[in-house]
């Protein structure tokens, strides 16, 4: 099955977890990769030990694991020939659900959550700007594209996530790009409510392009600010929906 998302960032999916770390922490690593759709829909996992190897877990921890994620509907598992652990990509929540969970986020909540996520991708921005090379872009400029074009707000709020994620990847950094995971799983659904408006999409996009051209162009401190500045403007946009919901 062919997989979707960034080499970068499907690679730290993949790496080791906390060695403090219980089931947990590798439920939430893979459960949140699904969500954010770094791994694909019907993607099959790689073999249990070769897996745990990955993530640096027994396999005991790792089926454990594998069991919870089964009962969150995130993960399927085949017998016999050609078996093993899917993903299974979870519906697109309802807009009424969306919104009841915007509505369970104070706005000083969504406030300091903007200035963290705006924090570490202008973080990302800079570093990408310093470390990569042009060619390591190329993932990063197909999600914009499809950003661009595609029409499903879930599907929008999936690939903005998606595209944050990837720039912490252009940046080198492990630690920045499971961050980034952790975010948009906390956010990335409830930009949906803001992105099914082909104005903010358009807009949206015009600053993602600029993020890619200057970070493609060395422009570090430029490449900081557009990133802050576009994380900025969405996690505003949530507020003022939240202070009218």
């Amino acid at each position: 099955m062919k997989h979707n998302g960034g080499g970068g960032a499907r690679r730290a999916v993949f790496t080791p977890v906390d060695t403090r770390a219980r089931v947990e922490t590798v439920v939430r690593r893979l459960g949140d990769a699904i969500e954010l759709g770094l791994l694909a829909d019907g993607e099959q996992l790689p073999r249990e030990s070769e897996l745990a190897g990955q993530l640096g877990v027994s396999t005991v921890t790792l089926r454990e694991a594998l069991m919870a994620l089964r009962q969150q509907g995130l993960v399927t598992t085949r017998r016999g020939r050609g078996g093993g652990s899917f993903v299974s990509l979870p519906a697109d929540p309802a807009e009424e659900r969306v919104r009841a969970r915007l509505a369970a986020w104070g706005t000083e909540e969504l406030r300091d959550l903007g200035d963290h996520w705006a924090a570490v991708s202008g973080a990302a921005a800079r570093l990408a700007a310093q470390r990569t090379e042009p060619d390591d872009l190329q993932q990063l400029q197909r999600t914009l594209e499809e950003f661009a074009v595609v029409a499903d707000a879930s599907a929008r709020s999936r690939l903005y996530g998606r595209f944050h994620v990837e720039l912490a990847a252009a940046a080198q950094s492990a630690r920045l790009t499971r961050e980034q995971v952790v975010l948009q799983t906390e956010v990335g659904a409830l930009l949906c409510l803001v992105l099914k408006d082909d104005a903010c999409r358009a807009e949206v996009t015009e600053r993602q392009r600029s993020v890619v051209r200057a970070v493609r162009e060395g422009a570090y401190d430029t490449a900081r600010e557009l990133a802050e500045r576009c994380v900025e403007e969405s996690a505003a946009r949530l507020i003022a929906l939240r202070l009218t919901s």
